[in-house]
């Protein structure tokens, strides 16, 4: 099995928003400190506000549990629910939340600088990333298998593996989000 690193999200303590609007889990920042190029995050929101802007980065955006949200971005209206697609935006757009009914729980992947993407894990589909980096983020617990061997590993509910180095084919029979990023490669 290639080597992995599994980071459930109730383990990760909630950082609160400058804005007070919700708190956010970082579950993946790399490399660490100021300068990352790749941030897996899960952020539960309690009121309608702006969101920060990252220049140079861009924003993929996917709503976990909750009614939804409408995110405004530079004053186009993006509905975004639970069954709906990750949508993707520049992180220096002029952003807005607006919450549905109630408090919402998001899963967030910032790309800095390099290319990767956000989209549904098709349950005991084959997924092929295209990327130096890859991720998981289970909803609901299942296995991940590897073309080529016969065993299986559980991934737990709620929780990102990450792959430093990606597999050439994965399937995941649980609900969840598949995670790429194209890192640059080490010095």
């Amino acid at each position: 099995m290639p080597a992995s690193t599994t980071v459930r999200t109730a383990d990760v303590a909630p950082q609160p928003w400058r804005n007070g609007g919700g708190v956010t889990r970082a579950l993946l920042v790399r490399p660490r400190g100021d300068d990352w190029q790749v941030r897996v995050s899960v952020a539960d929101v309690a009121v309608n506000g702006p969101f920060s802007r990252f220049p140079g980065v861009t924003r993929w955006f996917a709503v976990l549990a909750g009614a939804g949200v409408v995110l405004t971005i530079d004053s186009v209206e993006h509905p975004c629910g639970a069954d709906d697609d990750a949508i993707r935006f520049a992180g220096d757009a002029a952003t807005r939340c607006r919450l549905v009914a109630g408090p919402t729980v998001d899963l967030n992947l910032m790309l800095r600088g390099i290319r990767g993407e956000m989209r549904r894990v098709d349950p005991g589909a084959s997924w092929q990333p295209q990327t130096r980096e890859c991720g998981l983020y289970a909803t609901a617990a299942g296995d991940c298998r590897w073309v080529g061997h016969a065993d299986a590993e559980p991934m737990p509910a709620d929780a990102l593996r990450w792959w430093p180095a990606a597999p050439d084919s994965i399937a995941f029979d649980g609900a969840g989000w598949w995670l790429s990023a194209d890192m640059a490669p080490a010095p």
